[in-house]
């Protein structure tokens, strides 16, 4: 099993990676949608950021949302249809910087033991991070299918580590495949 700080490396190349996948496109390619009953990349950006939070408040850290305006749009639970009216670029990497800042502190808190339980905290913040980084590279790969075909840019290459893998075709932590 990973450690957190290891984990924690892993989170960052998993966002990295889905920055290589965006942040070169143009705010109408971010918003833009296939059709009604599918997603922008920048819901799904928001998405990622979103399920990340309320992972962290929800298992170890209840605390307030960073923009609870996302929070409805940003949830799976609302249909596709109703997903086109998103914040902009900007937005949303304020939002997903400040997401992952958050999950850095409380998972570095955790790995330091400053926190309540802090055997037990461990055990909940590797799921987590797991869950995280694999819930971020499954974003990631319908965001690079759109980038890819619709929109018609190259792909960069898989991020440069011997711990992801693809399973699927989807990229996953190795220890899992």
């Amino acid at each position: 099993m990973y450690e957190v700080e290891a984990l924690l490396r892993e989170y960052d190349r998993a966002r990295a990676y889905t920055d290589q996948l965006w942040k070169d496109l143009s705010p109408d390619e971010v918003t833009w949608r296939p059709h009604e009953d599918s997603s922008a990349i920048g819901w799904h950006l928001g998405h990622q950021a979103h399920v990340a939070h309320f992972m962290v408040r929800n298992l170890t850290a209840a605390e307030p949302s960073p923009d609870p305006e996302l929070d409805g749009l940003m949830d799976s639970a609302l249909p596709e249809r109703f997903r086109g009216a998103l914040p902009t670029v900007e937005r949303l990497t304020a939002f997903r910087d400040t997401v992952a800042e958050r999950v850095h502190a409380r998972m570095n808190d955790i790995a330091g033991g400053r926190v309540a339980a802090p055997a037990q905290l461990t055990i909940v913040a590797t799921h987590l991070l797991t869950a995280l980084i694999n819930h971020e590279y499954q974003h990631d790969q319908w965001i690079g299918e759109v980038r890819s075909g619709p929109l018609g840019h190259a792909l960069p290459p898989d991020p440069d580590t011997d711990q992801v893998g693809r399973l699927d075709g989807y990229l996953v932590l190795r220890p899992f495949m």
